[in-house]
């Protein structure tokens, strides 16, 4: 049987995506491990696209932004517990 190329593709970007074993995914696919293997050797990206990585650097600042921001607060509720706990009623 005959495959196309957008099938070939997708093919190679589960098996590099999914976390599954090749076995698991050729067996899936109704195709052979040697197989997927090869399309893997011919389809898999050669240079990594930077869209994917400029996405996890600006998540990576909103997070640390985030936990700056979390620490500062608790921070602030750990001095007023202190405060209110000192207070004689």
């Amino acid at each position: 049987m005959k495959h196309t190329e957008d099938f070939k593709r997708e093919a190679v970007r589960i098996a590099l995506s999914s976390g599954l074993s090749r076995t698991c995914i050729a067996a899936d696919l109704g195709i052979g491990k040697s197989t997927l293997g090869k399309w893997i050797g011919k389809y898999r990206p050669t240079r990594p696209t930077s869209e994917p990585q400029g996405d996890l650097a600006r998540e990576n600042e909103r997070l640390r932004l985030e936990n700056r921001i979390l620490r500062d607060e608790r921070e602030i509720l750990k001095k007023a517990t202190r405060f209110f706990a000192n207070r004689k009623p």
